[in-house]
């Protein structure tokens, strides 16, 4: 089945028993939880992506391993085209969504272990691509959604992997036996895990020589015996529990993408499933691989989240009845352009793109966490513009229960209109959306979804060759001394 639905997308879910754990309770069925069904949906729509009319052709793509129609999110990019349509489909499918859709992290891992096991066959002689083709192979044919597992809980960050006091805190190899490895250890804020059919495990920073054991990727079924996934709480997820939709704001798809931690409690993996394990000088590359193209997204999935909140901020002006006044305009002319320069770069560092040895082509690396730095402060300005525009509101309105009350719901309808043609129920539905869309979960994942700041700051200052610019300088300023060179010149 390389192409499912939305709905046999949900019905497969049904088929895995994973072990879920959210407010102190183990979770039966991920799919009818309703701390988890909005994240099952947002998810869905990647495989309605392939489907629907204006989506089909940017959510689907020929395999060149099986030579037929596949799923988007399962796709080795071939040419920089693929890396500018994955930009347009993510942006479109945030539009839809409104939030994380959550399929990229496994969709970047898929790409970047595909040049890397290239590599390490060239030089060790292994047989990790061929495992890996097979694996993708595999992953094409279901349409299984993956969950890229990067992030460790990395205990003392001072101290390597194996320098730790408690071992664990990476993810590490305990046992290697004739069939396989036993893996120990933890990921965290894995987006999306809970309904994920794989998790493509992967190292989380570049190792030494005696760090060698952290140096494990693999595949391992979200229901393997051993593995446990504790739900991550969100900002305002007890609305879920409540009767009503309206306070939950964006009730169908949830805000940002359902993170969880995944516990490995000595989980075996047969050898077919095991990409990395010992070769610790490639673990860096594969970092920087994946992370390059998880930073590409930022630009086409928040701008087109922006996009909603821009018109949710647009609405609330009309309703309010100040949607001609020019600083209101000039608030959304702000959020418009910031919203529009991510996705700028996202589009640049995939045109920018080049070709590995293995024949995946990998975004520009200095463009991609350029778009993932200003990532970090623009949505921060454009949410921070949209609760100006939207005004206190946001902040004290009545709940759904109070608008339906049959003793006061009266007053809540009386004073909290707006203009003539703005009932209460219409105001508040607007700015219940903006409160749970720009609320604290989903800016700290603005902040540090696919590495903080600090990481994209040491990419730009490692790429800058800043040798080369002085060397345009002192050409300039008649300084000889040497030859001179800019990168792309």
């Amino acid at each position: 089945m390389p192409l499912m639905t939305g709905e046999e997308y949900v019905e497969s879910l049904r088929q895995l028993k994973p072990r879920v754990y959210a407010l102190g309770e183990r979770i039966e069925s991920v799919v009818d939880s309703p701390l988890m069904r909005p994240h099952v949906n947002a998810a869905a729509m990647t495989y309605e992506a392939a489907h629907l009319p204006g989506l089909s052709e940017l959510g689907s793509a020929i395999s060149p391993l099986t030579g037929k129609r596949i799923s988007r999110f399962t796709y080795i990019h071939q040419n920089t085209a693929d890396l500018v349509t994955k930009v347009k489909l993510l942006r479109l499918l945030g539009q839809h969504t409104g939030t994380c859709f959550q399929r990229c992290v496994g969709f970047d891992g898929l790409n970047a272990l595909h040049s890397v096991t290239y590599d390490i066959d060239q030089k060790h002689n292994t047989e990790y691509h061929q495992r890996f083709l097979d694996f993708l192979r595999y992953i094409q044919e279901t349409d299984f959604m993956i969950d890229g597992a990067m992030t460790d809980p990395k205990g003392d960050r001072s101290l390597s992997p194996s320098k730790q006091p408690d071992p664990d805190q990476y993810v590490h190899v305990v046992e290697r036996r004739p069939d396989g490895i036993v893996i120990r250890g933890a990921k965290i804020h894995q987006t999306g895990a809970v309904n994920s059919h794989q998790i493509l495990v992967m190292p989380t920073s570049a190792l030494r020589p005696e760090d060698a054991d952290y140096a494990v990727a693999c595949a391992v079924p979200v229901d393997a015996e051993g593995v446990i996934l504790i739900f991550g709480r969100q900002s305002n997820d007890g609305r879920r529990l409540e009767h009503g939709e309206i306070d939950q704001g964006n009730a169908r798809y949830g805000i940002v993408g359902g993170e969880a931690t995944v516990v490995f409690d000595d989980v075996f993996v047969p050898w077919e499933r095991v990409f990395m394990c010992g070769e610790y000088e490639f673990a860096g590359s594969l970092v920087e691989r994946f992370t390059c193209y998880h930073r590409q997204n930022y630009g086409g999935c928040k701008a087109g989240v922006s996009d909603v909140i821009v018109g949710a901020s647009a609405t609330l002006a009309e309703y309010n009845g100040v949607a001609n006044a020019a600083h209101v305009r000039d608030k959304l002319v702000e959020m418009v352009h910031l919203s529009e320069s991510l996705y700028s770069g996202s589009i640049a560092c995939s045109a920018e793109g080049t070709l590995l040895a293995s024949n995946v082509c990998l975004p520009d690396p200095m463009l991609a966490n350029t778009v993932k730095l200003n990532t970090t402060r623009f949505i921060y300005e454009i949410y921070r513009l949209a609760h100006d525009i939207a005004g206190g509101v946001i902040a004290t309105l009545p709940s759904e229960q109070d608008l339906r009350h049959p003793e006061i719901g009266k007053w809540v309808e009386k004073y909290f209109g707006a203009s003539a043609a703005c009932t209460a129920e219409l105001r508040i539905r607007i700015a219940r959306l903006v409160e749970n869309m720009t609320a604290g979960t989903a800016l700290v994942e603005s902040m540090h979804g696919a590495g903080s700041p600090q990481a994209e700051r040491v990419v730009l200052y490692r790429q800058a060759n800043l040798e080369g610019k002085k060397a345009l300088a002192k050409r300039l300023a008649g300084i000889q001394d040497g030859s001179w060179h800019l990168r792309g010149q």
